[in-house]
This record gives structure tokens, C-alpha cells and sequence, in this order.
């Protein structure tokens, strides 16, 4: 467990920590919230106009926190639960993905103090040099936020999972993901 000693000018202190099979609830609502529905469009990053249903479910995630490739980091503030997101550690660098800040609380630098933890457990922890994403191309404001943090679009792309309900119900038949990376401090 680490701790974030950021001015309360930039938000609440955060207290970081690895989800276990009792998050599961919780993190299942947090993250679709974030990602779908009309709780998700409290904040910027929503994907309702792009996609239906549920972006996880309590059995994906438990399938998750299997995988001993696998962590989901937690952030919490006074021991609410604030945001998450999952870390793969692969060959080729670490996967950044499930991104998920409270909708009420986005817009106040939090993402970006999750990002930089997550970023530090990957090189940290698993001496991972790069970190890989993917965000679907139709969020131009999402990318931009990325790079703005140092991610660069690689223009690689690939196509969304249609007919996979897992990933949501399209609401367009032209989704696709790019893949953006960031070379991590040693």
C-alpha cells in the first residue's frame, strides 16, 4: 500500500492498494459508471453515445484477479473507492486498461495522479520499461488527455470485438481501438 502526500490543492490524499476477490462488487459498479449509462455522462469520459450495457461483470472481474499476470489497482480516499484500473504485465511492457475515476470527481487531476501510480507499480514492481494502451479511436478528447501525459499513438489499430457482448453493445458499426504507449523510467 502506498501513499499519495498531494496537496489537498490537487485533491484527496489516495491511498493505493491491490483489489482482492471482496472489491469485486464495488469494482463492478465503479467501473460501469464511469463507462456506461447516464451515471457515466456526470463525467467527461463516458462512452454512452458509443456504447450499451455493461463494460464488466463480477465474474470477468473475479477471472481477472486470477491471472497472476494481473493486479487491479485500487486508489481510495478516507476508504471510499475513487478510481481502479487493471495492469497486465507482458514481454513486451505492461497494459494499462478498466481506467476508472468516479464520474462525480473527474476533472480535478485524480486520473492523473492514478495514471503516474500506476505507471510507477509497473516499472517499480515488474521493472516494465513501457506501458500500452487502447482507446477507442472515437475519443479524440480521451487521446488527447493521454498525450498530454507523454503516450504517443503508435497507429496501430485494431478492430472492436463485435458481436462479443462482453465489451458492450456498439451503438455504430465503426469502432476500432488505436494503441498508445509511453516509455517508462527505469
Amino acid at each position: 500500500m502506498t501513499t499519495d502526500s498531494t496537496e489537498k490543492a490537487t485533491g484527496p490524499e489516495l491511498t493505493y492498494r491491490h483489489a482482492g476477490r471482496d472489491d469485486v462488487p464495488a469494482l463492478v459498479e465503479l467501473v460501469n459508471s464511469c463507462y456506461r449509462g447516464d451515471s457515466s455522462r456526470r463525467g467527461w469520459t463516458t462512452e454512452a453515445d458509443l456504447l450499451e450495457g455493461q463494460r464488466v461483470d463480477a465474474e470477468g472481474l473475479a477471472a481477472l484477479l486470477e491471472r497472476t499476470n494481473t493486479l487491479i489497482l485500487l486508489a481510495e480516499a478516507d476508504g471510499v473507492l475513487v478510481a481502479c484500473c487493471e495492469l497486465q504485465r507482458g514481454v513486451n511492457g505492461a497494459y494499462f486498461g478498466m481506467f476508472s475515476v468516479r464520474p462525480d470527481i473527474q476533472g480535478g487531476g485524480l486520473g492523473r495522479r492514478v495514471l503516474a501510480e500506476a505507471e510507477r507499480t509497473a516499472a517499480q514492481e515488474w521493472g516494465c520499461r513501457l506501458m500500452r494502451m487502447k482507446v477507442l479511436k472515437q475519443r479524440p478528447e480521451l487521446i488527447a488527455w493521454y498525450e498530454r501525459r507523454g503516450y504517443t499513438n503508435t497507429g496501430r489499430t485494431e478492430p472492436f470485438p463485435y458481436g462479443d457482448e462482453a465489451f458492450g453493445l456498439p451503438r455504430r458499426d465503426d469502432l476500432a481501438f488505436v494503441e498508445l504507449t509511453r516509455e517508462l523510467p527505469a
